[in-house]
């Protein structure tokens, strides 16, 4: 039993209904329409679909592909990392909407007999016997349910009612800002890439989306309502400072009704097990939205999960939890090189940016071209620390 239908349990549900595992994916909202959540899918992804059959269908979607990344300050445009230049298939990072994402992962996982998506389902608690976790009970439109499983799998985000339920805390890194995400509409004369806007005092994501400008402003931790109380001409004004093509159009930003927040959190649980239960993706680790590797560490946590328990599972009986553990102990470096990566840039960048008191941005214009970090850049970027590959059999699809 998989809590959360995000990107680490759809897949998941996916890898083990796959290899013919009955499982069963419970999610707490009624679908998965919700905007402004992690849309970006790295080159590591990219080759996971791949590995799944799934990579033709995936790039029928609507999306954009990225090439490049780099960083623009107020006097230069700085490249950070050139991505056709990486080894392999995939070279670029795909703009997808993250419900046509997991549309697409759970509709292959219905091809399989093994599997079962309950929508609308908010889990309450969890099922102790004998000191181990044996599911858990959940709220539906029908009223209340327990569900008993072998395992049960926390994946429900990095409010996660399951760790919640279970007792687990997770340690907390910190971070120095929030993110408002917002849309303005896109002419065919604006810039083509995607990249980020940084000046003193303010940072912006801007993210081509064909039609549309999908826009991160990255402000101080915890200053939302200060901003609110400004009024919308405080959001207004940045935009049209930072990104002068959109001056004309930042004027339609009238209030904050189509502002999403994002609190910013960094943090790891210490343990990602307890007897019965395994906890992963950002229910394990919530990511900085620094790289835009969410999604992607979500993705590889499911695949080593999958790797690990398929077939103990296909076996029956207990799992033990030593093998939980060789789950967490696969994951952690990952998620930890990732994280400490994404603590630097908060200190070293973010963090005396929003303060404005380090003076005029100035970074390396040469820093894609050295020759030792140019490649260990884009490989973090769009490889990530230890990319995991589909091991698991695939078993009878339905007819």
């Amino acid at each position: 039993m998989i809590a959360g239908g995000g990107p680490a349990g759809a897949v998941l549900a996916l890898l083990l209904a796959r290899a013919g595992v009955q499982v069963t994916l419970l999610e707490k909202h009624a679908d998965f329409l919700r905007d402004f959540r992690g849309d970006t899918i790295h080159p590591s992804t990219l080759q996971v679909l791949d590995e799944l059959g799934l990579a033709e269908e995936f790039h029928r979607l609507p999306h954009r592909k990225t090439h490049r990344v780099s960083i623009h300050t107020d006097d230069a445009e700085i490249p950070l990392a050139d991505l056709s230049k990486l080894p392999g298939r995939y070279r670029y990072i795909a703009f997808v909407p993250q419900w046509d994402f997991l549309n697409l992962v759970t509709a292959a996982a219905a091809r399989y007999p093994g599997f079962r998506l309950v929508m609308n389902a908010e889990v309450t608690g969890v099922v102790r016997e004998g000191g181990s976790v044996r599911g858990v009970r959940y709220r539906g439109p029908d009223g209340e349910h327990e569900l008993r499983a072998a395992l049960t799998v926390a994946a429900d985000g990095r409010r996660s009612d399951v760790r919640r339920a279970a007792g687990l805390v997770p340690v907390e890194h910190g971070a120095p800002m929030d993110v408002l995400w917002f849309r303005l509409p896109r002419e065919p004369t604006d810039p083509d890439e995607t990249f980020l806007r940084v000046s003193t005092g303010h940072l912006m994501v801007s993210i081509n989306r064909e039609s549309y400008w999908q826009l991160a402003y990255v402000i101080p931790k915890g200053g939302f309502e200060s901003l609110q109380g400004r009024g919308a001409g405080a959001l207004r004004e940045p935009v049209a400072r930072m990104l002068p093509f959109l001056g004309d159009r930042a004027e339609l930003i009238e209030d904050f009704d189509d502002v999403s927040v994002l609190s910013v959190a960094l943090n790891r649980l210490r343990r990602w097990h307890r007897p019965g239960l395994l906890v992963i993706g950002d229910a394990a680790h919530a990511m900085s939205p620094v790289f835009g590797v969410g999604i992607n560490l979500a993705v590889q946590d499911a695949v080593a999960a999958a790797n690990l328990l398929a077939g103990p599972l296909l076996a029956g009986g207990e799992i033990p939890e030593s093998l939980l553990a060789r789950v967490q102990r696969r994951r952690t470096p990952p998620t930890a090189i990732t994280q400490f990566a994404q603590r630097m840039v908060q200190n070293r960048l973010i963090r005396p940016v929003l303060a404005g008191d380090a003076g005029p941005v100035r970074l390396p214009r040469g820093l894609s071209r050295l020759p030792v970090v140019a490649p260990l850049v884009r490989r973090f970027v769009g490889l990530g620390v230890r990319p995991e590959h589909v091991r698991t059999p695939e078993a009878r699809a339905r007819v």
